[in-house]
């Protein structure tokens, strides 16, 4: 039971990570009447607080090992009190109260994201490059199982009447799942910690851990901007009126089938390599959706298939290598992870900080009638930005040295 409870507490944090920037800007605009450049401003403000925060949440959580279970409940109880308080905002509310809530709701994110992934070679049965990969699988399988069922969640309570567009139902909801996730996954933080010495810059350089958080953080930033954007382009852009809640689905649904394949290919051929065979098919996916009209929605659809089954790959196999190479030089991975968390928030903060600006001041409006070139602004922030930036991303991969799998 050990992997499935690591599952399940990493279904738990997805909600608070990408389901969060999916859903918060419409919630904003529609329930809260708060504008989207100044969701935009919040998020990356308070990104400046993660600045400080995530890498002494890491080096606090490696500076006293024996309190894992101690930290593991405090990020729980954090989203099971924050998620409720977000969701049942009423209209009118102040910027303000959503700030502090939203302060807390990434807190404890982030806490539970540094603990869960800063003790891989604790998790792991053992702390071997093809042990750490199949945690990683079971981790990020729970992961986007959590994002599948955080972005759907509000639209299935809609469908059985919940008011509000759903989100308070789904406030409760997802704080009576992190209360039950901490009393069946306590368990796993009662295992004796592995722990490394500290870290410096130039231990991260030396070990190769430097520059997998510079990939990264380039490579988080193609995501963040589709995630932040998905709505408004099914929406606004190929006027699927209902289909936004399906086709997130089935990106998400594609990315989770592929992790187990993406890490058994990855302990067979190696990580760099399968890299470059997912990388591309994610390039391809966002050069298809730019060039799509209205009502394609077959065309959206093998899209979200391919993209999703792309990114599944990002998503085991970066903080698998991360793991590793930190194992490998005898660190301390919390604190690492504290900067690797920081570095992926803040790709989806600087996200929503330039797109959702360059989408009001292009005259775009979602729900709403839009022009021409409001809606290539969209294009162009949805579809082409990232192709580029993963370009980007996809050349720093070829750069990485190769790794000959042990047999």
């Amino acid at each position: 039971m050990l992997y499935p409870r690591v599952s399940l507490y990493a279904l738990m944090l997805a909600a608070a990570g990408i389901p969060l920037y999916i859903h918060l800007p419409r919630f904003a605009a529609v329930n809260l009447g708060i504008g989207l450049g100044v969701i935009g401003t919040v998020l990356l403000v308070i990104r400046l607080v993660d600045l400080v925060q995530d890498p002494l949440i890491g080096w606090a959580i490696d500076r006293w090992p024996g309190a894992q279970l101690m930290f593991a409940a405090l990020a729980a109880l954090g989203l099971a009190v924050g998620f409720p308080l977000l969701f049942g905002l009423p209209e009118g509310a102040s910027v303000g109260a959503l700030v502090a809530i939203l302060v807390l709701l990434f807190s404890a994110y982030s806490l539970g994201t540094i603990l869960l992934y800063g003790r891989s070679a604790t998790l792991a049965k053992q702390a071997d490059p093809q042990e750490l990969m199949r945690l990683a699988a079971f981790r990020e399988g729970g992961q986007l199982t959590g994002v599948v069922l955080a972005a759907s969640a509000p639209a299935l309570f809609v469908a059985f009447g919940a008011q509000g567009q759903g989100y308070p139902a789904f406030g409760l909801f997802l704080g009576a799942l992190a209360l039950l996730t901490l009393i069946v996954t306590t368990p796993i933080w009662r295992r004796t910690p592995i722990t490394g010495e500290g870290i410096s810059f130039t231990a991260l350089g030396q070990s190769g851990a430097l520059r997998l958080l510079v990939l990264a953080l380039i490579n988080s930033l193609p995501v963040a901007l589709t995630a932040t954007l998905f709505l408004f382009f099914v929406e606004d852009k190929l006027q699927l009126s209902g289909m936004a809640g399906p086709l997130l689905i089935l990106f998400f649904l594609s990315a989770g089938a592929s992790v187990p394949l993406w890490a058994r290919l990855s302990n067979r051929i190696g990580p760099k390599q399968t890299l470059m065979i997912a990388m591309p098919l994610g390039i391809a996916s966002f050069i298809g959706a730019a060039t799509l009209s209205a009502g394609e929605l077959t065309a959206f659809a093998l899209i979200c298939l391919a993209s999703g089954a792309a990114a599944g790959a990002d998503i085991v196999i970066l903080p698998a290598m991360f793991s590793v190479v930190l194992t490998r030089a005898g660190l301390n991975a919390s604190a690492a992870f504290g900067i690797w968390s920081f570095a992926g928030k803040l790709g989806l903060a600087l996200a929503a900080f330039f797109t959702l600006p360059l989408l009001e001041r292009s005259g775009f409006s979602p729900g709403q009638a839009n022009s021409a070139q409001a809606l290539n602004t969209l294009t162009f922030a949805y579809a082409l930005l990232p192709c580029i930036l993963k370009l980007g991303a996809f050349g720093m991969v070829l750069t990485l040295p190769t790794e000959v799998p042990a047999k």
